[in-house]
């Protein structure tokens, strides 16, 4: 009778090793499923033309697509209230004053704006400009979504920022969530694609 329980307790070390050993196999598993499936949801689209125009424009490709996804969740086609038009929302006004300021794109028309390449040109131009005039990236983010003209009132008002540079205070809370999701997005797509953003 005493010989029985020495083997009893080899077989519940075996069960639980294995239970462990299942354990480990399926967490395993859901961390690449759960990294296959964020990629889903964090999309490389238009991958050449985004790096293409990050390079030109020295940005950051992580930024771009974080401001991609915020704008149009990368829908070519989409048109905002405001008439904000394809993946990086341009109005025609801004599309015309990028021009202007950059003398590119002499052969395009206001129709050409929901092209994927030359949105994504433009778009990444606006904002090369954006941070050049304000040297800071959060502020020049929330003169993407709100505007130049309320971020500089904003930036003269002490009520919202103290250095006239950085913002304290973010007055619209759309502008708000707009840049603490542009900045989640460009945290995530640093994380899941580290080498694939790598300008070189």
């Amino acid at each position: 009778m005493q010989v029985a329980k020495p083997k009893k307790k080899r077989k519940t070390g075996r069960i639980f090793l294995g239970a462990i050993l299942f354990l480990a196999v399926a967490a395993l598993c859901l961390y690449f499923a759960k990294d296959a499936l964020l990629r889903q949801v964090y999309p490389l689209a238009y991958y050449e033309t985004v790096m293409e125009q990050s390079k030109k424009n020295e940005l950051d490709p992580a930024l771009v697509y974080g401001v991609i996804r915020a704008e149009s969740s990368f829908d070519p086609n989409a048109v905002s209230s405001a008439d904000a038009r394809g993946l990086m929302q341009l109005t025609p006004e801004t599309f015309e004053w990028v021009r202007s300021m950059t003398h590119d794109g002499e052969n395009i028309t206001e129709a050409d704006i929901t092209d994927p390449d030359i949105n994504i040109r433009f778009g990444c131009e606006l904002l090369a400009l954006l941070l050049s005039h304000y040297g800071n990236e959060e502020t020049a983010l929330c003169a993407y979504n709100a505007g130049m003209g309320n971020v500089s009132s904003w930036l003269e008002n002490s009520e919202y920022s103290s250095d006239g540079v950085t913002l304290q205070v973010i007055p619209f809370g759309e502008t708000e969530k707009y840049l603490e999701k542009v900045l989640s997005n460009r945290e995530m797509y640093r994380s899941l694609y580290s080498e694939e953003l790598t300008v070189t």
